[in-house]
């Protein structure tokens, strides 16, 4: 590199010095012209002054170039100088070169990018001797290579010459790092080619016979090693094992080889080849399968013979080696056949006390189908013996409320008011216990099957803060209810439920400060979260809670009957969702309901049904169909006191029933079930077509069943359960233009 800007300086300042003598020879050349035209010029006018001005000015302007002459030629002066200094440096560079290179122990070439050789070192030409002539004259890369595969100096140029220049002129081409090229006298040489930034090429010559020498060593003694080994192994192997060479001598064999094949005198002096191993087998062992022993040429698979020797079973495998020997393996199975075939009897034994433990099993599994059946049966029969129970306990206590509630609106005497009073709170309690045994009876029993749909949380929020607001305000709490925006999937009916027996439960057992309702989404899941400043629970109660009929004993003057946390627990199994808790006993409690988020639906808004035959009004005329006596009075009693016109039926073939439908009625109440098979849908329909208008209407029942909220809701018919609660059945009356 020192060398080639030597040179790029040199030229250059030869570059300065050409253009130097170029402005002097210009500068005579005009002092000469200007000379020859003094001396040759006249004054065509004759006058005497006016050549002696033209001389005057001539000679300043020789004067002038003169100097600029002398100062060219100062400058050439100094600029020969500088160019001999730069040569001296670069011939001082190029013989640091020249020594650097030719200290090197191994072999340097440099070619230029025409690839032409421009450099190398003598370690060079000694690994080519044949190349020293050429190296004067630049020669091409190619040249050498035919030079040298001429010589036969490398294994490759002696085994086929072309070849091996086509191969060398490629790598060359290349130069993209090392290759080892074998030398014909049993040197190794390994040859590191890279470009330069000019585009020529580098080589490195490295002899590496040392290195492949101690390389060679290496490998014998891992070669040794792997013999080691392979005896090491052959000794470990239970099976009797030998290894025949390409020659069929034998190389190798294990203990165990000896020992089967009793071999007491020593394994070499009886078996030195295949030939002897085949005929000991035969002759001395009683070989009934010689084809075991055979001897097999080039590769095949590994075959496996069973044969008998000395009245001992063996199975025999032979194998062919990729360097044309085989491997024989002797194993004695004969205590291994004798043991299979105690298994195989022992087997049979097993199988036949397996055939009759299947047959008892086959009857006790019969057995359990029908103890299975039966307790499903039983279960069903719980459930309707609970529904029909229910039914039946619904029906007097809906009357119950009824009167209680009739009573409860006429003026009374404060203690008569206090016992209504306390009636009422009865009856409360005895219809939530009620409905909590109905509900849970139900999820046991898997009569309630979840509808998920997309839900919108805040649409659930605001009915529980409507519903759960005078209550928690009542107590002095603070109820607080937190937009979140987010939606589920979850059951409409079942979700609210949970919902409201978690904020029931946090208002009834907190005495103050707050309960709270929110929500926050984690990734692909919702968490609903109830809080309250309650007694809290202790670790150890947390699981009792969930249980029916539990309460904590710092709860138990509170009202309830511990089956609130039962439902939530059931409801959640059956909707696949998961309920946790967290509370520290004097600090509060928080439940968190986790279920499936879901994205936002477009919500239709239904259009509210709109009375425009019959304006709202109070003092109207009511219908009630019902085939319970008292139930008939309870209404009438609750109805006439809110100044409503009652005509209380037991039937369609009820006598009243003319009269009723001539006095115009403005809503229609109908129990569900009535007699002789006949539903309060059916009733209502039938009572509108006598009457020729489609009068408001509602069904009162004690049947919760699914099947019976959808056929009413398919029939827009609204619907209370049993017992009704008079303020409810008021606003539905309202809400049909029947009451102010």
């Amino acid at each position: 590199m020192a060398s080639t800007t030597s040179s790029g300086d040199e030229r250059e300042r030869e570059a300065e010095i050409e253009a130097l003598k170029e402005q002097v020879r210009r500068l005579e050349k005009i002092n000469a012209a200007l000379v020859d035209r003094v001396e040759r010029s006249t004054d065509i006018q004759g006058g005497a002054f006016s050549m002696f001005e033209n001389a005057i000015t001539l000679e300043a302007m020789v004067r002038d170039r003169t100097a600029e002459l002398e100062d060219a030629l100062g400058q050439l002066a100094s600029a020969n100088a500088k160019l001999e200094v730069a040569h001296r440096d670069a011939d001082a560079a190029r013989s640091r070169l020249r020594d650097a290179i030719e200290s090197l122990s191994d072999g340097f070439a440099l070619f230029d990018a025409n690839d032409r050789l421009l450099m190398c070192n003598r370690a060079f030409l000694k690994f080519w001797p044949e190349l020293e002539d050429l190296s004067e004259n630049s020669p091409a890369f190619e040249d050498l290579a035919q030079q040298l595969a001429r010589s036969g100096r490398t294994i490759g140029s002696l085994v086929s010459p072309d070849r091996w220049i086509k191969d060398r002129i490629a790598r060359h081409s290349k130069a993209d790092g090392a290759h080892v090229q074998a030398l014909s006298d049993g040197r190794w040489l390994q040859i590191n080619e890279l470009r330069t930034s000019e585009g020529g090429t580098v080589g490195i010559y490295t002899d590496i016979t040392s290195v492949k020498a101690e390389d060679a060593r290496e490998r014998a003694k891992e070669l040794a090693v792997r013999n080691l080994a392979l005896q090491a192994t052959l000794d470990t192997l239970s099976e009797g094992a030998c290894l025949f060479g390409s020659n069929r001598k034998l190389q190798a064999w294990n203990d165990g080889f000896a020992e089967m094949l009793m071999l007491k005198a020593g394994v070499e002096s009886v078996i030195g080849s295949h030939e002897d191993l085949a005929r000991y087998c035969v002759e001395e062992r009683g070989l009934d399968r010689p084809q075991a022993v055979e001897w097999r040429d080039g590769r095949g698979p590994r075959i496996s013979t069973e044969c008998t020797m000395d009245g001992r079973h063996f199975v025999v495998r032979s194998t062919t080696l990729a360097t044309g020997g085989m491997a024989f393996a002797f194993d004695d199975v004969t205590d291994r056949l004798r043991y299979q075939q105690s298994l195989k009897e022992t087997a049979e034994t097993l199988e036949k006390a397996v055939q009759q433990r299947t047959a008892e099993l086959s009857e006790l599994n019969s057995e359990l189908e029908a103890a299975k059946d039966e307790a499903e049966q039983a279960n069903r029969s719980k459930t309707s013996f609970i529904a029909a129970a229910s039914h039946d306990l619904l029906q007097p206590l809906n009357a119950a409320r009824l009167f209680v509630s009739a009573l409860g609106e006429r003026r009374l005497a404060p203690d008569s008011r206090g016992l209504v009073t306390r009636a009422s709170v009865a009856l409360d309690s005895v219809e939530e216990l009620l409905e909590a045994l109905f509900e849970i009876s139900r999820l046991d029993a898997g009569a309630k099957e979840p509808e998920f749909v997309a839900l919108e949380l805040d649409r659930i929020f605001t009915a529980l803060r409507i519903e759960f607001g005078p209550s928690a305000k009542s107590a002095g709490l603070d109820f607080n209810v937190e937009e979140c925006g987010l939606w589920v999937r979850s059951d409409m009916h079942m979700l609210r439920r949970i919902l409201q027996n978690l904020v029931s439960n946090a208002i009834r057992y907190t005495e103050r400060g707050s309960v709270s309702l929110s929500a926050r989404r984690d990734d692909d899941q919702v968490r609903i979260l109830v809080r309250d400043t309650g007694v809290g629970i202790a670790p150890e109660k947390r699981e009792d809670i969930f249980h029916e009929f539990r309460r904590l004993k710092i709860t138990s003057r509170q009202p309830g009957h511990g089956l609130g946390l039962a439902i939530v627990r059931r409801s959640c199994v059956a909707l696949g969702h998961v309920i946790e808790i967290e509370s520290e006993v004097g600090e509060g409690s928080e439940f968190a309901l986790i279920l499936p988020a879901e994205e936002p639906v477009e919500v239709v808004e239904a259009a509210k049904p709109t009375r425009a035959s019959r304006p709202a009004r109070g003092g109207g005329t009511a219908i009630i169909i019902d085939n319970d006596k008292a139930i008939l009075e309870g209404m009438s009693a609750l109805l006439s006191n809110w100044g409503l016109q009652v005509f209380a039926v037991s039937g369609l073939s009820d006598q009243a029933l003319e009269g009723a439908i001539a006095a115009g009625p403005d809503v229609l109440i109908a129990d569900f079930h009535l007699d002789d098979d006949l539903t309060g849908d059916k009733a209502i329909a039938s009572l509108r077509d006598a009457i020729g208008e489609q009068v408001p209407a509602l069904v009162i029942t004690a049947d919760r069943t699914e099947e019976v909220k959808a056929s009413l809701t398919k029939q827009q018919l609204p619907m209370l359960t049993k017992p009704v609660k008079p303020a409810q059945l008021r606003a539905l009356l309202r809400r049909l233009g029947v009451l102010q």
